[in-house]
């Protein structure tokens, strides 16, 4: 098996303790195939990894390839006029009650074949790819009927056979209600949202299960029916939880040892704690805090106080985070939440593998997926710092640049 020598260059192992981003000077990475077989200073290259066939990075700063863990890259048509209605002075709920928000989605991804899902979500794709990911999450939940579902986890499963990627999929049957099933979400649930997920695991198109638990979609205990199917499966659970309000869902899903609680502006230190004893992650979304104007910031310093860990996503989606930076998505949770350049970076490797339950990526270790960013950049901080650039020179994938 080839081995290749990666060299001058600095790393930012992204390992917790020791030195910030667990930054070296004057390193090197052997690569072994798809993994990464030893780093460290080029002084200390064992014996065994001499022949290795150089490449020098120009004393460029080395990452581990970024990680979306929190995208909806799969839909039909886009949602820019409510977008204008918010600017014009509509509230997320208000657009979601007069039949927009992710309801509007659906009659435009329902009526998208395959071919035009995946065609529509190449260039989102793209976009995150030109900017070092190497993995993403691409979730369901704008087709709410069993054959429209399946189709977007399909979709999902070929743009990973068309860019050099691994993508995650999460089921998120459970995300809306739809219109034929208006008041009735627990019809919706068992007729629809619970049998397709079993279709969905059967087909093995299936990494995950989410739910959006908020007054204007699902209860704690109408997701808790949909996270008892996943465990049965086999299956992690993650949730969009206390974004608009506290139901207690971050501390419920918890409870099924959920993998990350995401948005999470409003949860409050009962369930903090109860994410910090399941070590579920925080998954913190900037871009939608954003675009609908919130004002209610996610707990960060409790957060931190009990160790949870947080990670950081673009919730690229039509509505309400039409965004498809996660460089940017870096910046915003910096100023706006007040994540260290540090806690931004960590957000999108380490912390968003774990929120993938992915723990063979994120850091750059002996062992570890060698999924790779090079970066035309003097320090880590420059990530989170710049607004609207890109400083990547190169992209590693499964070692093969």
């Amino acid at each position: 098996m080839t081995l290749t020598l990666f060299q001058n260059c600095r790393i930012a192992t992204m390992k917790s303790g020791g030195a910030a981003y667990g930054l070296g000077d004057d390193d090197a990475i052997v690569v072994k195939g798809e993994h990464i077989a030893w780093v460290g200073e080029i002084s200390s290259l064992p014996a065994d990894f001499v022949d290795a066939m150089p490449v020098d990075l120009g004393g460029r700063l080395v990452t581990p390839g970024l990680i979306d863990c929190h995208t909806h890259l799969v839909f039909g048509g886009d949602r820019a006029k409510e977008f204008e209605m918010r600017l014009n002075g509509a509230s997320y709920e208000d657009v979601a009650r007069a039949g927009g928000g992710i309801v509007s989605t659906v009659a435009a991804t329902r009526s998208a074949s395959l071919d035009d899902l995946v065609a529509s979500a190449l260039p989102r794709l793209d976009a995150l790819i030109a900017e070092g990911v190497t993995t993403l999450e691409i979730k369901s939940g704008y087709g709410l009927d069993h054959e429209t579902e399946l189709r977007m986890l399909r979709a999902a499963r070929r743009l990973s056979q068309l860019r050099p990627v691994q993508i995650q999929t999460s089921f998120l049957g459970a995300h809306a209600i739809p219109e034929e099933f208006a008041g009735e979400a627990d019809r919706y649930i068992d007729e629809v949202c619970i049998p397709t997920l079993r279709a969905a695991h059967a087909e093995g198109l299936v990494n995950a299960v989410d739910a959006f638990c908020e007054g204007i979609a699902f209860q704690p205990a109408q997701v808790a029916r949909v996270f008892t199917v996943a465990k049965e499966l086999g299956l992690p659970v993650k949730i969009h939880a206390e974004q608009l309000s506290n139901l207690g869902g971050a501390k419920m899903a918890a409870g099924f040892d959920a993998l990350s609680a995401d948005h999470v502006e409003y949860l409050d230190v009962d369930g903090v704690k109860a994410m910090a004893k399941a070590g579920t992650a925080a998954v913190i979304l900037p871009g939608a805090f954003y675009t609908l104007r919130e004002t209610q910031s996610p707990p960060i310093e409790v957060f931190r106080k009990h160790g949870v860990a947080m990670a950081l996503a673009t919730d690229a989606n039509p509505g309400s985070s039409p965004l498809t930076s996660l460089l940017l998505a870096m910046n915003m949770g910096s100023t706006l939440f007040r994540l260290t350049p540090e806690e931004a970076l960590a957000g999108v490797t380490r912390n968003a593998a774990r929120a993938l339950g992915l723990p063979d990526r994120g850091t750059i270790a002996a062992g570890q997926r060698a999924d790779l960013a090079v970066w035309d950049i003097n320090t880590p901080a420059e990530l989170a710092y710049r607004i609207g650039f890109n400083p990547l020179y190169q992209r590693i994938y499964g070692g093969a640049v």
